[in-house]
């Protein structure tokens, strides 16, 4: 899918699919035939596509987990899932737009979905508060994993937030117990839950629908406990240096692999969600299937049993 956006490091790429484009807009009554042109600089456009994607530092993954055109909940939620119903409220202070949730069926399975919500434009991101939820978002979100609970339904959590809302009215209305208390609630639930990294991972405000008994990040995507940025200025005192502090934090799927933090790397198409959204999601689909079935299959005590084994072993090291 034609982006819009491109980032540094994608130039040659989107300036090869520029001309190829140029060239297959020509008139078709153009005595030159073009069609050699084509096929070779298409060919060069795939081998400059698998030279830059298939060799992405940690800020170059960063930077597409940031991708104005990357696919967000909703856009999973449309193409995964049929009859969704969306739920409003933390039935104390307010509906909170950048965090989302609702029954719906995927496969003809009952379940309930939350997930952050980012805006594709200026005027959807302020309504979406740019995917970092306020409180009320988290209360909201573990009101609905309670009430799927209550019905006995697996819960899909989609993270994609930079992080929980840091400002004043955040902090007096509770946003560090609202967090801490998700944390806790998630880990008693006795149904499936499966949580995906979508885009970004962002501290504590993905951990707040984090939890899980299979946590899956895709292959651009990152999970840190801080933004490169924000662990630059602390250690360095300069943002600039964002792409060093990605590479120490370990952010990538493959790192939160070999460190168990993770369950699996979803793999994107060549190039990232972004290029093509029912890709993405039919690559996703088939993990999140293949999980819920093991996952179904348990009873609630083993369920809850590996959940806690899970989540207690992370952190554990030896020193030598």
């Amino acid at each position: 899918m034609a982006t819009g956006f491109s980032l540094e490091f994608e130039r040659p790429i989107i300036d090869l699919e520029q001309k190829i484009q140029e060239l297959k807009n020509l008139p078709a009554s153009k005595a030159i035939d073009l069609a050699g042109d084509i096929e070779r600089l298409e060919e060069k456009l795939e081998e400059a596509k698998r030279r830059v994607y298939q060799s992405l530092t940690p800020w170059q993954r960063v930077q597409l987990a940031r991708h104005p055109k990357r696919p967000y909940t909703l856009d999973y939620i449309r193409i995964l899932m049929t009859d969704f119903v969306e739920i409003h409220g933390d039935r104390a202070f307010a509906d909170d737009k950048a965090l989302i949730g609702g029954l719906a069926r995927m496969d003809g399975v009952k379940l309930m979905v939350v997930g952050h919500q980012k805006g594709r434009d200026t005027k959807e991101n302020l309504y979406r508060n740019f995917g970092s939820a306020h409180p009320e978002g988290y209360r909201k979100a573990i009101r609905l994993m309670q009430m799927a609970a209550k019905f006995d339904l697996p819960i899909l959590c989609f993270v994609d937030t930079p992080g929980a809302y840091p400002g004043i009215g955040a902090e007096e209305r509770g946003q560090a117990q609202a967090i801490a208390y998700n944390l806790r609630e998630m880990a008693r639930l006795a149904v499936p839950i499966i949580v995906t990294v979508i885009g970004e991972g962002g501290s504590g405000g993905a951990l707040g629908i984090g939890v899980g008994d299979r946590v899956l990040v895709l292959e651009n995507a990152y999970y840190s406990v801080i933004s490169p940025e924000g662990c630059a200025a602390i250690l360095w005192k300069d943002r600039a240096r964002a792409p060093e502090a990605a590479e120490c934090l370990k952010l990538t799927a493959t790192e939160l692999l070999k460190f168990n933090l993770i369950d699996e790397a979803v793999p994107e198409p060549l190039g990232g969600a972004h290029r093509d959204h029912e890709q993405t999601a039919k690559n996703l689909h088939k993990i999140l299937a293949k999980h819920l079935k093991e996952l179904k299959a348990l009873p609630p005590s083993e369920l809850l049993k590996g959940r806690h084994a899970k989540f207690r072993k992370m952190g554990l090291f030896t020193e030598l």
